[in-house]
């Protein structure tokens, strides 16, 4: 059946939906903090030095340079020679996050963490009866500057895909407010790439097939989008259209929980790699210990000096947490792929399936994977 009519039977209910996302945050609170870092091009992250740190972020001063989130830091200091490292320090960071969310709790209760830096807001029925979405992100923007001098971006508009999309418009301290009877041309004119959720390959495809827009992917209809990107296809159907219907969760389930680590030479016997794993080990079974949470699922990911990576899993009946089966359920996945002479750059431990929904939708649960810089 060509569904390609059917747009007025999607009917989306209107919600006000404010996206915070905090601008260069672990950058912006460095700088912050230690004046010397101001106005200059600050990377945080591992140390250039060695060969395995990764930026964290870089303020914007840095960006300017081409410096970018993930790129290797090596390739950083190519970029940006006058750059300046700093290790990132994740117990202020979450502090700072908690004061931030203490003020969106002053607006609403429907709080949706993404990350450290980042929420959706619900304000649909705001706590102060304000009644302006707009007004609402205004304040929260100031009350951050205010009382953490730190600033943020927000978007606004009626539902979670839209506000996101906004709130990266006029970065950093920007303001976007998307409303109902413009969002289907807005979306029309997104390039696909910038489309959540549509990473290289799948933008490489869409543009082959001459899908350079959300005008071009509204040409399609439902069955087309799904014959040729599987189930996401739906999804592209209606997002195009301005269609999500998403509400905010005040709680988030926490997949995985996880812990690894590159190394500043490569790993060649099993002994050196039980030594690492035993110690990665432990930094998991701590936070496992502090957000009390078992899982079923022991996950090992390797990286060769070749950058080929692998993963091996090991599922058990009943959670676990304890240290001892983290470490030997690690040590054992890591026999199975012959190590000896593989030259290893990396090694890492998840564990994930967790026994208990209600302990796995903590707020404080969020962004537990710990990478080591």
């Amino acid at each position: 059946m060509n569904k390609q009519n059917d747009n007025a039977a999607i009917v989306p209910r209107l919600r006000k939906i404010i996206h915070v996302d905090m601008d260069a945050f672990y950058a912006s609170v460095e700088q912050r903090d230690n004046p010397e870092y101001r106005e200059k091009p600050l990377v945080v992250g591992g140390l250039p030095q060695g060969r395995g740190g990764v930026v964290a972020t870089a303020s914007y001063e840095a960006r300017k340079f081409g410096i970018r989130s993930a790129m290797p830091s090596k390739q950083a200091l190519q970029l940006c020679p006058h750059a300046l490292f700093v290790r990132p320090r994740f117990e202020v960071y979450k502090d700072v996050s908690r004061k931030i969310r203490e003020i969106f709790s002053r607006y609403t209760d429907l709080i949706e963490p993404l990350s450290l830096d980042e929420a959706y807001l619900d304000v649909t029925s705001d706590k102060l009866n304000i009644g302006s979405a707009l007004e609402i992100a205004k304040q929260i923007k100031q009350a951050i500057k205010d009382e953490l001098q730190l600033t943020a971006s927000a978007g606004v508009s009626v539902n979670k895909f839209v506000a996101k999309i906004a709130s990266d418009i006029n970065k950093p301290d920007g303001l976007k407010f998307i409303g109902p009877s413009s969002i289907e041309a807005f979306m029309e004119t997104l390039p696909v790439e910038k489309f959540h959720g549509v990473g290289k390959v799948t933008a490489s495809k869409m543009k082959g097939m001459g899908l350079h827009t959300g005008a071009d992917l509204k040409k399609l209809t439902e069955d087309e989008l799904i014959r040729n990107f599987g189930k996401t296809g739906r999804f592209y159907y209606r997002i195009v259209r301005g269609i999500d219907e998403r509400a905010v969760q005040s709680y988030r389930e926490t997949k995985s929980l996880a812990a690894e680590d590159t190394f500043a030479r490569d790993l060649l016997t099993q002994e050196e790699m039980d030594d690492e794993l035993t110690r990665i080990a432990g930094l998991v079974h701590k936070r496992l210990q502090k957000n009390d949470l078992k899982g079923r699922t022991i996950t090992l990911k390797i990286k060769y000096s070749d950058f080929k990576q692998i993963t091996r899993s090991q599922s058990y009946p009943q959670p676990v947490s304890d240290l001892e089966t983290i470490v030997q359920t690690a040590r054992q996945l890591l026999i199975s792929t012959s190590p000896e002479g593989k030259p290893t750059r990396l090694l890492g431990i998840s564990l994930s399936n967790f026994k208990d929904p209600d302990l796995a939708h903590r707020p404080e649960k969020l962004s537990l994977q710990l990478s080591l810089f």
